[in-house]
Parts: C-alpha cells; structure tokens; sequence
C-alpha cells in the first residue's frame, strides 16, 4: 500500500483525476490508490469504441465508407465487453442504465451503432478542418503534458480544429450528456504552453443530436485560474486527505461495493 500510495503521490494528474477527487476524495482512495476494481459499464465501451471509430475516419482522411467506420466501433466494443466479462461474467454486478447486463450491452451497440454513423454524416455535411502541426500531422487524440503551478497535467484532446483567422478550437467528443467546461478550459491552457498556437474557443460533438454544442470562449481563462484546482487536489493526495462524500451520488459509484460510507 505504501508503494502505490507513493506512486499516486507523483502520477501526472488529469481532468478526470481533479473532478473525481473533488466529487469525492474517498472514491479517489478506492480506485487509485487501493485499485479497488470498478463495476464494469457498457456506457464506458460504448463511448470509447466511438471514439476510436470518430479517430479512425478522420486518420483516414474521411475516406473509409459508414460501414466501415461502423466496423470500427463493432470490433472495440465487442473487445471491450469481452475483456470486462473475463474480469466480472456476472452481469448482475455490472452498472447499467435502470435495465439488466445483458439487455444494456445490446441496446448500447446499437446506440454507438446509431451515432458512429451519424458522425460520419455530420463530418461529411459539415466538413470540419482538422488543424495540423508544423510536421503535418493532424490534431487528432492529441497527447499533452505541462507543468501547470508546479503540478504536471496531462490531457488527451480529440481534435483541433482549425480556424479561418488562424486560431485552433479545442473539440471533445460526447457520448453521454456530462459535459465539463474545465476539461475544455485545461486542454486549451496546455495547448497554448505545449504547441504555442492561439485558442480562443472550445466545442463539444453531441454525439446523442448528432451535432456541435455552443462555443466556449476561452479567451479570458488563465493559466494560473486552472492551475489552483490542480495545486489544491495535488495537496490533498499527497496529505492523504480522502474523506467521504456520502450523498445521492453514491448510487452511481462504481467501486461503492467497497465504499464503508455508501449511501443509496
């Protein structure tokens, strides 16, 4: 335990490391520094095989047909189901969405099904420009790491789309309706320190109306401003501050099974 609290103590921290620690400490505890094994979700597979389908087509240049893409999303989603069931064959265990197991992951591969598809539309109707680095390479699933007060934070962004004024919009992608406005503001913070260009705005693909939310500007968001969310959960990690939250949101917890102070 000392070993991986120490390793939890020095990891690069995330959007998604910052929300949930905040949410609640004591989850944060369960997951990652006690690896407390969550209860799988088709959601989780259904919104990362699209987004490795959405990846794909846009690597490609947009070349590949619907069905193809289609084929994409069909072959990381039946993977990941698989994967999950090796580590939990009880369905009964699995998260879901008011149904059972069984019938979740099926409406589930339908639903990415159904939006894979209509991305590949909108990307047609809509002809989005993919920005590209001075190497060429295109601003897809881009990997950046800065040291943001003295905490390093790291992002994965799905796009970068290019302006007609020069500028680059921060993209997510969404399958679910949880949006988060720091996410945007933090990838837009490291892609100013890390690649130098100008980012003024950020958008989300809506995956559930097929179609882009309104633009976030981010012009007024200061590095400093979303460095002291970072500055403050760092401090708490490395205190071992990780007090419980109790409330409504234990309900959706996935390690709550191992959670003393669950409530719901």
């Amino acid at each position: 335990m000392t070993n991986r609290r120490a390793a939890v103590q020095s990891m690069t921290r995330s959007v998604s490391q910052l929300e949930q620690y905040e949410k609640c400490p004591k989850q944060y505890e369960l997951q990652r520094v006690e690896r407390i094994i969550p209860r799988p979700a088709a959601w989780s597979h259904q919104g990362s095989a699209f987004h490795t389908a959405a990846e794909v087509h846009e690597g490609e240049g947009r070349k590949l047909t619907a069905d193809q893409v289609v084929n994409v999303f069909h072959v990381e989603y039946l993977a990941g189901i698989k994967r999950d069931l090796v580590e939990e064959p009880n369905l009964d265990h699995w998260m879901t969405a008011g149904t059972d197991g069984q019938s979740d992951i099926e409406a589930r591969y339908v639903l990415g099904v159904e939006q894979t598809r209509a991305y590949v539309r909108w990307a047609e109707q809509n002809e989005p420009v993919i920005w590209k680095d001075s190497a060429g390479q295109p601003g897809i699933e881009i990997h950046l790491t800065a040291e943001l007060g003295g905490v390093r934070v790291q992002g994965y962004v799905d796009q970068f789309i290019g302006k007609p004024d020069g500028s680059v919009r921060v993209r997510d992608l969404k399958t679910g309706s949880m949006k988060s406005k720091f996410q945007l503001q933090t990838y837009g913070v490291l892609a100013r320190k890390v690649l130098g260009v100008e980012v003024n705005d950020a958008d989300w693909y809506m995956a559930k109306s097929g179609g882009l939310s309104r633009p976030v500007d981010l012009r007024d968001v200061a590095e400093d401003a979303v460095a002291e969310r970072f500055v403050r959960m760092d401090q708490g990690v490395k205190a071992g501050d990780f007090p419980a939250k109790p409330g409504f949101l234990c309900r959706f917890c996935d390690v709550g099974y191992a959670c003393s102070s669950r409530r719901g």
